[in-house]
């Protein structure tokens, strides 16, 4: 088995770069992997998704594996914001704590085993991307979550 790394827009792969170079000599039909593709990542529409493609070279039989896209990423489209803030002094968006909830129900590569360690992991995200939180620093928000304060929105 061959593996080929790959990062694409989700649902919008072509049978260009960067799949195309790389399966091409294995004698794989790219339109094939590309379709495929295309059907795993047809969630992420809009962001940017790790793929990898395991191919077969004797046989041209591959499978696709689709990885979680960053966390930034999923933030950016949950806001509706192209990229962070570069300078950190005007934020680059706001997200209300329901949506941070949310994003972090939907993390499935994740080193937090709990929803509240999740949504640490996303406040993190949160403060080096230069995102507030119902108006609020990240920072500020993860003390709050500290101490408690967010328990009953993060309960099952």
């Amino acid at each position: 088995m061959k593996t080929i790394d790959a990062i694409v827009e989700g649902g919008k792969a072509t049978a260009g770069p960067p799949l195309a170079p790389a399966l091409a000599p294995m004698g794989v039909n790219i339109g094939q992997v590309v379709a495929k593709i295309n059907e795993a990542t047809k969630g992420f529409t809009g962001m940017k998704v790790p793929v990898k493609v395991n191919v077969d070279p004797k046989t041209k039989a591959f499978t696709v594996e689709v990885g979680s896209p960053p966390l930034a990423e999923i933030l950016k489209k949950e806001i509706g914001i192209e990229k962070g803030a570069g300078n950190r002094e005007a934020p680059a968006g706001n997200i209300s704590m329901q949506g941070v909830v949310k994003v972090a129900q939907m993390m499935n590569k994740s080193l937090g085993k709990s929803t509240k360690e999740r949504v640490k992991e996303l406040l993190g995200t949160c403060v080096s991307m230069g995102v507030n939180v119902d108006g609020k620093k990240a920072k500020d928000i993860t003390a709050e979550l500290e101490k408690g304060n967010f328990d009953s929105m993060l309960k099952g």
